[in-house]
């Protein structure tokens, strides 16, 4: 048996074994640093940091609060914030008291949140703020089973009428509530955590899902054990990193990188503020951080637009640059594919060193100056981007998975990555193609099923474990997987030719730096027609030097020059496809698509259902007086 097929089987029986093992290895290392603003109320936030010691005082007095309150072991306890570090806190203590958390974006609307919170059964709700608890406090009577709510962030909570007595407490109240219990019942936690097992439910994630409700994925503790000793095993982490941790941990990809983060000891800087990250990454110094591809493709986006605006020899250094970045990623991995050895030829070396100083070097600092390497997920993307970030010095080792896997399925392995794969599969997890070419896995990462939902379950999970991803696929000889699209998302023309919308939609993201959003349509029709946004700093600094400076963006993207504009972009696109793929007609909308209105997903995934009724007329136009009208 292998070292890390033993690390594998060797795994501890919960996350909290794994938790009061790393407190126990390394009480005084560096747990979390977080953001508090600064003394003086201005300028720049300070960061303060817990050790695993500090952080396990807290964690347990959280884990004999709940018990205080009654909370049994395996019930749920719903936890809606945004990423920060009492999140993790909170999700700690409700495992360690032996039961599981029920995750809620804190975007979820008023309906959505309640019918989670019913479905769940939650007992608890551990509540951000205000506009949390309001969420909760609308749907009271609909929701019987929930005994309290515990609110983070206390300011502007008031008491209303309605309110039964004892309902709502404070985070800090619960806490100390624990901390009195723990003193009457030294051992409540500690007995608890010996009573959990490999098969006990630790976390409830519910799947925002592109259509439809949401259905519950149920997570047991030894899906995340399993992921905490085989993200290890990849050798990706290391006690000595710094990881940056802003993804949304109600997600299953900002939560699994808890998992790891226990099982090695490094410190992780956490703040879920999507708006800090550029302020943020200087200060944090990360030495690998996950992102999702919208941002590196803003961030790409956003130095494109940057080098433009510095005048037209700026830009052209720019993409000089990118091009030999794209190069030299391109030719260092495929002489490693086949020689072991990154290596490139002297000339392209040479061109590398000077766009590096001109250019690379700038992103890198921009990214903290330490960055090892980003994994990127939830999405596919784009694989030009993918190079120029990785030519830049930023390596960006793709992955693949899915709530219903416990988010970590395949990632790229270090010197050894592919950008355009989503790597190999983890240590345990097998993989295997079906016939009409759909992925299925197996492995201790699967879920144990949905929710309350045994025929959903059967419809995914075959009675011998293998997992239906949904997702098309295909595997090289040595096991590195590419996602070519999801299966229900192909598109069948009217003329009988299968397209991959999001391949076309990844490549059109490479070749536009305006490009926010865009679905390609074409299902049942004789050719495709996209829809188009635009990142609107991006259109808006084009706009200023294009002669419609100061109008909003609904108009600038209603103007014949940025129709022009973008019309390029789509040509240059098309001369890349097959003739049955390419963009015959667009349209730019007038505003971005968000999460607010239901067209992405919390991970931002574009829900195309949404999306294609919402804009059903600008499609039909698209259409109106072909032959197929």
């Amino acid at each position: 048996m292998s070292d890390t097929q033993t690390l594998i089987d060797s795994r501890p029986p919960s996350v909290a074994t794994l938790f009061i093992d790393r407190v126990a290895a390394t009480p005084d290392g560096e747990a979390y640093r977080y953001p508090v603003p600064a003394a003086s109320g201005q300028g720049p936030d300070d960061w303060k940091s817990l050790s695993w010691a500090q952080a396990a005082e807290r964690v347990h007095a959280i884990s004999a609060g709940l018990i205080a309150l009654g909370v049994l072991p395996e019930e749920r306890v719903a936890l809606a914030s945004s990423t920060r570090v009492e999140w993790i806190l909170a999700d700690l203590g409700v495992m360690c008291a032996g039961a599981a958390t029920t995750t809620i974006y804190p975007s979820t609307n008023t309906e959505e949140s309640a019918f989670i919170l019913a479905d769940s059964d939650s007992r608890v709700l551990i509540a951000e703020d205000a506009a949390q608890l309001a969420k909760a406090r609308a749907n009271r009577a609909e929701l019987p089973e929930l005994a309290h709510v515990v609110v983070i962030d206390p300011a502007g909570v008031e008491p209303a009428e309605g309110d039964p007595e004892g309902w709502i407490l404070t985070l800090a109240e619960l806490e100390a509530r624990g901390a009195e219990h723990l003193v009457k019942n030294p051992d409540a936690v500690t007995d608890r955590v010996a009573a959990i097992t490999p098969d006990q439910l630790a976390t409830l994630i519910y799947t925002s899902g592109t259509t439809g409700r949401p259905k519950g994925v149920r997570l047991p503790h030894d899906n995340w054990s399993y992921m905490a000793r085989a993200t290890v095993a990849t050798g990706l982490i290391t006690a000595d990193d710094v990881q940056y941790l802003w993804l949304p941990l109600a997600h299953v990809f900002g939560k699994v990188l808890t998992s790891g983060q226990i099982e090695v000891g490094h410190v992780t800087a956490v703040d879920g503020r999507v708006d800090k990250i550029i302020e943020n990454l200087p200060v944090v110094q990360p030495t690998y951080m996950a992102a999702v591809p919208r941002i590196f493709e803003k961030v790409y986006n956003g130095v494109a637009a940057k080098a433009r605006a510095g005048g037209g020899a700026k830009y052209k250094i720019f993409q000089w640059a990118a091009g030999v970045a794209r190069e030299y990623a391109t030719v260092s991995q495929d002489n490693f594919r086949r020689t072991g050895k990154a290596s490139v030829p002297f000339a392209l070396g040479a061109k590398h060193k000077v766009a590096d100083t001109l250019v690379f070097a700038k992103i890198r600092e921009a990214f903290g100056g330490r960055l090892r390497a980003c994994i990127s997920g939830s999405a596919a993307l784009a694989p030009d981007i993918g190079l120029f970030f990785s030519g830049a010095g930023i390596h960006i080792l793709e992955g693949y998975g899915l709530t219903e896997s416990s988010a970590a399925s395949f990632v790229n392995p270090g010197e050894a990555y592919r950008t355009g794969t989503v790597g190999k599969p983890l240590p345990g997890t097998e993989v295997r193609i079906a016939d009409d070419g759909e992925i299925l896995l197996r492995g201790p990462g699967l879920m144990e099923g949905y929710h309350r939902l045994p025929e959903k379950t059967a419809e995914v999970l075959e009675s011998d474990g293998w997992f239906h991803t949904g997702d098309i696929g295909e595997l090289s000889e040595d096991g590195y997987l590419r996602i070519t699209d999801r299966k229900k998302d192909l598109i069948k023309t009217s003329g009988g030719k299968y397209i991959a919308p999001a391949e076309v939609e990844g490549q059109f993201k490479a070749v536009c730096p305006f490009v926010s959003n865009i679905l390609v349509h074409g299902a049942d029709r004789n050719f495709c027609t996209a829809l188009i946004s635009l990142d609107e700093p991006t259109i808006l600094g084009w706009a200023e030097e294009n002669g419609l400076g100061g109008k909003p963006y609904a108009d600038v993207v209603a103007s014949p020059q940025a129709v022009e504009l973008i019309e390029g972009y789509v040509k240059r696109l098309n001369e890349g496809l097959q003739r049955w793929q390419t963009i015959k007609k667009f349209r730019l909308l007038p505003r971005d698509l968000d999460i607010e209105h239901g067209e992405l997903t919390p991970s931002l995934k574009l829900k195309r259902p949404v999306v294609e009724r919402e804009y059903k007329d600008l499609i039909d136009d698209m259409y109106a007086g072909s032959r197929e009208a």
